[in-house]
């Protein structure tokens, strides 16, 4: 499955950052099966132990192999400042999950890419008492050359990095990063390594 991504054009560092998360948008409630049960706010469906509903992750490859992260943005709920893939979300209600990947990855790096969906998986994880994250996730990759136009209000840093340097840092340095994302990169680098060798890392 792939998906091509367009991009919003225009985007300075002047201009007013959209806002593109909205505590009151509709979530798609699901069982383990990803079959919908309903539609939650989102707010409320990260209350607590959270409420099971489907999500997406985006990694994204340059020409070298390198994967881009993402600090997340200081004013995010859950796991703010932490390391992270590309970028994750939600498809809201009514809306495709193709139509979703689409619209985030422009909505928060402005980036062209063709996405190609690779596994799902359900995770739960718990952030002190302020809420969880209990998503059965949808991950998608793609390569992107493109300079990223950062939307601040979602994204406080940017970085590419070799695989076998986040190997490294991932190891030292555990809890810098999303825990949703340590699952999903030790997915890629077990079952997924085309991912960055046909761009030019065998590492």
């Amino acid at each position: 499955m792939t998906v091509e991504c367009s991009t919003r054009q225009g985007r300075t560092a002047q201009a007013s950052a959209p806002i593109v998360s909205f505590d009151d948008e509709p979530l798609v409630l699901v069982d383990a099966a990803d079959i919908e049960l309903g539609f939650l706010d989102k707010a409320s469906a990260h209350r607590g132990q959270g409420t099971l509903h489907r999500a997406f992750s985006i990694f994204i490859f340059n020409s070298r192999g390198e994967v881009l992260l993402q600090r997340r943005a200081e004013a995010k709920r859950l796991w703010p400042g932490y390391w992270s893939n590309a970028c994750c979300s939600h498809p809201r209600r009514g809306e495709s999950m193709e139509s979703a990947v689409r619209r985030r990855l422009d909505e928060e790096l402005g980036l062209v890419a063709v996405l190609r969906y690779l596994y799902k998986f359900e995770y739960h994880a718990q952030f002190d008492e302020d809420g969880a994250e209990h998503e059965l996730c949808w991950v998608y990759a793609g390569q992107a050359d493109a300079m990223p136009e950062v939307n601040p209000n979602e994204v406080a840093e940017l970085r590419y990095i070799d695989p076998q340097a986040l190997d490294g840092w991932i190891n030292d340095q555990p809890e810098t990063f999303t825990p949703w994302f340590k699952l999903e990169w030790a997915r890629l680098r077990q079952d997924h390594s085309e991912l960055w060798s046909r761009c030019g890392d065998a590492n």
